[in-house]
């Protein structure tokens, strides 16, 4: 006689209807992110007769700098937000576990709101900084570095920042979801929306220095936005990404110098 197939729970079959609708919002949203980019860059580097037409202009007024700092706020969803899928995943299965009547999917898209506040905040600065650097002629037109000199200097500043105490702390913070959500849970839906801040702000913390190498190859260069996405997702997921932080460190300084060289 053959054995019943098993059967799921009515708990783990909303575990699992939890998960697959965050992580099909997770998806979407990079998606979207990476579609926008992908068309915006082949814009930029094209006929700018699309959308990026509105990016070539010298006038800073109002409604330019909220376009950048839209187009700063879309790329750090794309950018960041796979990166944090781990630990958003691992919040839903501890709220369906400890609190199915608590409202998880909710506090889960709370908690990825928050931690997209925190990087929506790095983009506000990185307009501002993005503002500043066009007024003294450092960016050209295309958005990116104007100057070896300037390009050398963000490298620098990368590469000194992956090698101090507090990137190794906010990286030991994103690379262990289950610890960081032990130490610091909230709980309702407030919580969830503090505590996916207060990761976003680990993860500001951890990843600043390596945005601002996009003032370096280029803002809307498809080519180092990708490839910083799978350098941060290395770093946080990989498992020698916490030493391979060092390396990389390292090989920044070792660029910096180069570019220097080369323009002297």
């Amino acid at each position: 006689m053959q054995a019943s197939p098993a059967v799921d729970s009515p708990l783990e079959v909303l575990l699992k209807r939890d998960r697959v609708i965050v992580l099909a919002g997770l998806a979407g949203a990079s998606a979207l992110c990476w579609l926008y980019l992908a068309l915006a860059s082949r814009d930029m580097y094209g006929a700018m007769d699309g959308l990026s037409a509105w990016m070539m202009t010298a006038e800073w007024d109002l409604r330019y700098a909220l376009l950048i700092f839209g187009m700063w706020v879309v790329m750090m969803i794309g950018m960041m937000l796979p990166s944090a899928a781990p630990t958003i995943l691992l919040y839903v299965r501890i709220l369906r576990g400890s609190d199915p009547a608590g409202a998880p999917l909710a506090r889960a898209y709370a908690f990825m709101g928050g931690y997209l506040l925190a990087w929506a905040a790095f983009s506000l600065l990185a307009t501002l900084l993005q503002g500043l650097l066009a007024r003294a002629a450092l960016l050209s037109p295309m958005m990116d570095s104007a100057h070896a000199p300037f390009s050398a200097a963000l490298l620098f500043v990368a590469a000194l920042y992956q090698l101090t105490p507090l990137k190794q702390t906010c990286l030991d913070s994103c690379r262990s979801p289950a610890e960081f959500l032990t130490r610091h849970w909230r709980p309702g839906l407030g919580g969830a929306l503090r505590l996916g801040a207060h990761h976003g702000l680990y993860c500001v913390g951890c990843c600043w220095a390596l945005m601002l190498l996009l003032f370096a190859g280029g803002v809307m260069s498809l080519l180092w936005i990708g490839g910083i996405t799978l350098y941060v997702l290395a770093e946080k997921l990989a498992p020698l990404g916490a030493r391979g932080s060092r390396y990389s460190g390292v090989l920044l300084l070792l660029g910096g110098a180069w570019l220097l060289l080369g323009a002297g």
